[in-house]
C-alpha cells in the first residue's frame, strides 16, 4: 500500500470535496485522479459525507489516499474507519482524535496554529499537521516554525490557498497544500473539475524547487 508521505512527495496537493453528494463521487473522483491528485478529503459536514467516502473508497480505493475533513471526535474516526476511509484530517489538535485515528490504522492530519499545538499533536502521532486557517498566517510564519518543528513531519497549509500562493508557501517549507473552494464547489461539472484540477497540478509543479 502506497504510504501517505509518498502520495504527498509525488502529488503535493489535497482535493477537500466540501458539499459533495454521494451522487457526485465517482464522477469528481475520476476527475481528480485523471488530473494525478492522490489524497482525498471529504469533510464530515458535507452531505452524507460517509456514503461518499464509502463510495469514493470502493472505487478508487488504490489509487487515491481517501478519508474525511473536519473531523472533531474519536467516535468520527470509528466512523470514517468503518466506511473505508484511511485519512483523517482535522481543523483543531484534540490529541484524543489523533490517538484514536493511529489506534485505528489510519493516517491522521490534525489542525494547528501555534507551536504548541504542533508539538502536542506530533506527540500524539500526527503523521501531518495542517497549518490553519493560513489565511491568518502567512509564509513567514510557516519558515519559522519550520525552523523549530521536526523536518521529518510535513505542515501542509490550508485555507485561501490557490495557485498563485504555492511559491511563496513552497519556498517557506510547506510540504503541499489542502485545496477547496478553489478546486471544487459543489454541482462543478467533472469536465470542469479535471481542467481546474490539471491547472493547480501543472502550476504546483512548475512552482516546486528544481
Amino acid at each position: 500500500m502506497t504510504s501517505f508521505r509518498a502520495r504527498l512527495q509525488r502529488a503535493p496537493l489535497i482535493a477537500i470535496l466540501r458539499g459533495i453528494a454521494p451522487s457526485e463521487a465517482e464522477s469528481v473522483g475520476a476527475a481528480l485522479i485523471e488530473a494525478a491528485f492522490e489524497i482525498i478529503e471529504v469533510p464530515l459536514n458535507s452531505p452524507a459525507p460517509l456514503a461518499t467516502i464509502e463510495r469514493l473508497a470502493g472505487r478508487f480505493g488504490d489509487a487515491a489516499l481517501i478519508g474525511a475533513g473536519t473531523v472533531l471526535s474519536a467516535n468520527d474516526v470509528d466512523a470514517i474507519s468503518d466506511a473505508g476511509g484511511r485519512l483523517v484530517v482535522m481543523p483543531h489538535s484534540d490529541t484524543a482524535v489523533v490517538e484514536r485515528a493511529k489506534a485505528r490504522g489510519l493516517v491522521c492530519v490534525p489542525g494547528f496554529a501555534t507551536p504548541t499545538e504542533a508539538f502536542a499533536a506530533i506527540a500524539a502521532g500526527a503523521d501531518a499537521l495542517k497549518l490553519f486557517p493560513a489565511e491568518g498566517s502567512s509564509p513567514a510564519v510557516l519558515k519559522s516554525l519550520r525552523a523549530v518543528l521536526p523536518r521529518e513531519v510535513p505542515i501542509i497549509p490550508v485555507g485561501g490557498i490557490d495557485e498563485r500562493s504555492f511559491e511563496a508557501w513552497l519556498a517557506a517549507g510547506a510540504a503541499g497544500f489542502g485545496i477547496g473552494s478553489a478546486l471544487y464547489k459543489p454541482g462543478v461539472t467533472a469536465d470542469v473539475l479535471r481542467a481546474r484540477a490539471q491547472t493547480l497540478v501543472a502550476a504546483l509543479r512548475k512552482s516546486l524547487p528544481q
